[in-house]
């Protein structure tokens, strides 16, 4: 089975030991996922399958897409991603990934997407220090000097106030506390980013 299945996060509890120590968590809906394409490095030049997660009005995909999992003989799946294997052929279209491929005690990597917050100032998007509040100094949280009086012009890649959030964020090196197998359900130590409900991504550790 290839290590690694998209879900949902739930959201966070707390699960006691045997010594009655409570472990912070996060509890996922890992799957189940489809195995919508299998990809061979004869036809596509690598080795990959592309698994499905979620449900969506079939009137609501686009007519390539539908296409594309008319093609499979699967059903129409929201979310698609593309899992690296080094044996394609161990794996079949329709065939179903559950969480049962993680065991407790496992390290795991989640990937997920962060909370947007919108449009923020350089102080809280990049961590900068303001200005003093008082005696009239008149700058109290603004981006502070460009520099680059001779060019005229601001460099590329200079911090300054925008978009927050809403990012590729990877949290590594998690616990797999418990697995649910009959509900689906997978529980990792800690946080793991994103809202309730956002699409995460779980595989193999790539540290531990």
């Amino acid at each position: 089975m290839p290590k690694g299945i998209l879900g949902k996060k739930i959201g966070m509890s707390q699960i006691f030991t045997d010594k009655g120590l409570a472990i912070p968590v996060t509890v996922i809906e890992a799957g189940p996922c489809t195995v919508v394409q299998i990809k061979t490095p004869g036809k596509d030049g690598y080795s990959a399958i592309q698994i499905g997660f979620g449900e969506k009005r079939e009137r609501l995909f686009s007519k390539p897409l539908a296409g594309h999992f008319t093609k499979a003989g699967v059903q129409a799946l929201r979310f698609l991603r593309e899992l690296t294997v080094e044996d394609p052929d161990a794996y079949q279209v329709g065939q179903e990934i559950k969480a049962d491929i993680f065991a407790q005690g496992e390290k795991v990597d989640v990937v997920g997407t962060s909370r947007g917050k919108g449009f923020a100032g350089s102080i809280k998007r990049h961590g900068f220090h303001r200005g003093p509040m008082s005696h009239g100094s008149k700058y109290h949280r603004g981006s502070g000097s460009l520099g680059a009086k001779g060019p005229a012009r601001v460099y590329k890649g200079r911090k300054l106030p925008g978009h927050l959030g809403t990012e590729r964020v990877t949290v590594q090196n998690l616990e797999v506390i418990k697995v649910d197998v009959d509900r689906n359900l997978i529980a990792v130590r800690g946080a793991i980013p994103g809202p309730k409900g956002g699409l995460v991504l779980v595989k193999p550790s790539t540290k531990s």
